[in-house]
């Protein structure tokens, strides 16, 4: 049997707790259908936060549909049938959940259009504040742990399958605990969690499995790394041939820029990943250079320490852009 607990909560009673409470109570007497979204290309922190969100209200008896298609290794985290296909539209009296997207226009599986309600949950500070209600914590070290407090205040307790779930949104953005945000209240929720019934080590280490084809493709990323200015800035390649090349139609590449990160001496770096007509690129910082400043440079968004941005174009013409934007930001840090 699972088990089962009510955590306590990590602080005391900030202003956007009280946004939290009325969506809470909101949602408590909704008697419409509830639809739970992320961003495009859901990461765990987006999946997690869902998944949590999406059990604790079908605990409460709610109809909930979560339309999510998230990338294969974190496809273990969904039970059979609780991930449905996009919705085209929404039924009669739809309240809709977008978590860790910050845009409207980034939200993936609904339409922008046509629910009752819109409540916004997420921790990116560059977030539009839209819909009828929004809890936007840059502080956050990830949605899921907004999300842990919005359980709380739902009243539903605390089992083994809504801890892993939430606990995985945490791990992912928090690099497993490696990455600049992590701090004592993503340490304190995460030993929640653990007491709520979570096998970490088993998490963990499933976080981490990947199939046998992105291992090929990631060595021809690698063949691609390079480094500029000075060797402060740090980015490789993933071209839509290099992906066809590795036969897998789920690549999973997008922690690749987690691999290069790394490089001694950097002080960013970044993938630029080809995808049709634009490329995506991904961005992460340390010692004062501010990814978001860099993205929101080159028309995207996020956190300081990660952000990114999707840019028409081929790799080759993004990456002057991405080249002049990461010179900018190294200039102002000299």
């Amino acid at each position: 049997m699972a088990r089962m607990s009510h955590l306590p909560d990590n602080r005391g009673d900030p202003a956007y707790r009280h946004v939290l409470a009325e969506m809470a109570e909101r949602t408590r007497t909704w008697s419409g259908p509830i639809v739970v979204t992320a961003h495009v290309d859901p990461d765990g922190d987006a999946l997690g936060s869902s998944l949590t969100l999406a059990r604790a209200l079908r605990a409460l008896g709610k109809r909930v549909s979560l339309p999510m298609a998230p990338p294969s290794y974190l496809t273990f985290l969904a039970e059979p049938g609780e991930l449905a296909a996009p919705l085209d539209s929404f039924a009669p009296d739809t309240l809709l959940f977008v978590l860790d997207a910050g845009e409207i226009g980034r939200m993936a599986g609904a339409p922008a259009q046509g629910a009752a309600a819109v409540f916004n949950i997420d921790h990116h500070g560059t977030n539009s504040r839209f819909g009828d209600q929004a809890v936007i914590e840059p502080g956050k070290a990830a949605t899921a742990i907004i999300i842990k407090e919005l359980v709380d205040a739902l009243g539903v307790p605390w089992t083994s399958a809504l801890a892993t779930s939430c606990l995985a949104g945490i791990l992912t953005d928090t690099g497993n605990f490696r990455f600049g945000n992590t701090d004592r209240e993503a340490l304190t929720t995460a030993g929640q969690l653990i007491e709520a019934g979570v096998d970490y080590p088993a998490l963990t280490d499933r976080l981490q499995w990947r199939t046998p084809g992105y291992f090929a493709l990631l060595g021809r990323v690698m063949s691609t790394v390079t480094f500029d200015f000075g060797g402060e800035f740090v980015y490789a390649e993933l071209t839509s041939a290099m992906r066809r090349g590795s036969g897998e139609a789920d690549d999973d590449s997008d922690d690749f820029v987690g691999v290069i990160r790394y490089a001694e001496g950097t002080k960013v770096a970044a993938l630029l990943k080809e995808r049709g007509e634009v490329v995506k690129v991904s961005v992460r910082t340390r010692a004062g250079a501010s990814a978001q400043r860099i993205c929101l440079a080159l028309g995207g968004g996020g956190h300081v320490a990660a952000a990114g941005a999707t840019m028409p174009g081929t790799v080759e013409q993004v990456k002057a852009r991405v080249l002049q934007a990461v010179g900018e930001e190294l200039g102002r840090l000299r």
